[in-house]
């Protein structure tokens, strides 16, 4: 053993990205590790600024998905040594966000997981939802016989009333990078008695959230949480659990008597009673990705993550001559921006006409830089 622990030494000092696997210990331990020990776990191509559309992984999330591909090659695994993944992924989730393992469903997409709710909402029941809300909050409500309302962000809070059954919202808006007025739209629901669905893919991963005090809330992990696309996750509040019918259950939401998960064949109806009554039966490769993801957030953990992706987003508008946002996303209106940015090397993306600049932990002062050189 001391002499597989020299080895592992010896490959620790001439890789760094080793040593910090070292440092940290085993799967899912939460540790507090500084980002300056972390970035050694990505190889991006400098000038990625658009996490908005899709997060990087870092080295153990692709380390597992080229071992999961070769046993899935060979035939060397059996499918629920993938599935042990989900499993992984979906505490990691909960830790990241603050709530029961139990009380967190999983699905590939944020529709897919928030059909269910919008189908157990009574024919004409009133939905708000700001007009800038990305579609897959807002189609899943919009295919309901509800009375959707949509309405400027800002106005949210002020348009829930007592007719009101249901306010959904981004916590971080897709388009803008705007942070929504949590608080505000919280204390309106709560004063009529609506359920508050929120959708965190643009905020979990750099934004600390406190998913129990939502009634739903949901986020796709292919952004901020750096997973592969075809994981997603949904925190179901337990007061809520009964009030929610979950019309797409198959096999993966059941439980055998005795606890056991999955009820492969034959009725009667055995859902199980935790949120994974809601799970859609996932993309295993998805999840295999998501977990050691996971595993590196929880380790740095978000308030370090927010704190250094908001300072390199207001690095970025200071830079522009613009008041910091206090957002990891940033959308200006710079004519000619995007072309600039591609000719230097610079991804980003355009919204609505503007340019979207999104920074994260793998972002440097380098990255920023690069981009303010081709603008300014």
């Amino acid at each position: 053993m001391d002499k597989e622990l020299r080895r592992q030494a010896r490959q620790a000092a001439a890789d760094p990205a080793m040593a910090w696997e070292l440092r940290i210990g085993r799967p899912g331990q939460t540790g507090r590790v500084e980002i300056r020990d972390a970035v050694h776990l990505w190889e991006p191509t400098p000038g990625w600024l658009n996490t908005a559309s899709y997060g990087l992984p870092p080295r153990p999330a692709v380390e597992a998905l080229r071992r999961a591909l070769g046993e899935w090659q060979r035939g060397d695994a059996p499918w629920f040594v993938w599935d042990a993944s989900t499993g992984r992924a979906r505490a990691g989730f909960a830790r990241l966000v603050g709530v029961e393992t139990d009380d967190v469903a999983v699905g590939s997409a944020v529709s897919q997981l928030l059909a269910p709710v919008a189908a157990s909402l009574p024919p004409g029941s009133r939905v708000v939802v700001p007009e800038i809300e990305f579609t897959s909050n807002l189609f899943p409500w919009l295919v309901q016989d509800l009375d959707v309302r949509t309405v400027p962000l800002s106005e949210v809070a002020d348009a829930v009333d007592g007719r009101t059954a249901l306010v959904a919202f981004s916590v971080v808006q897709s388009a803008t990078g705007e942070v929504s007025p949590v608080e505000d739209i919280l204390a309106a629901a709560r004063a009529n008695g609506a359920l508050v669905v929120a959708d965190a893919s643009q905020a979990a991963g750099w934004l600390p959230i406190d998913a129990t005090r939502f009634d739903v809330l949901v986020c796709a992990a292919y952004k901020w949480l750096m997973a592969p696309r075809g994981a997603a996750f949904c925190y179901v509040a337990p007061a809520v659990r009964e009030r929610i019918r979950p019309v797409a259950a198959g096999w993966y939401a059941g439980e055998e008597p005795g606890g056991e998960p999955h009820a492969y064949y034959g009725p009667p109806l055995r859902l199980a009673p935790s949120a994974r009554r809601f799970d859609l039966s996932p993309a295993w490769f998805s999840f295999v990705g998501a977990a050691p993801a996971l595993d590196v957030l929880n380790a740095v953990g978000v308030e370090r993550v927010h704190a250094h992706d908001v300072a390199l987003a207001d690095r970025f508008l200071r830079g522009l001559g613009l008041p910091p946002a206090g957002s990891a996303i940033v959308s200006v209106d710079l004519p000619g921006a995007a072309e600039r940015l591609a000719a230097a090397g610079v991804r980003a993306a355009v919204r609505d006409g503007r340019l979207r600049a999104a920074f994260h932990l793998y972002t440097t002062e380098a990255d920023v830089d690069l981009a303010l050189n081709a603008l300014t």
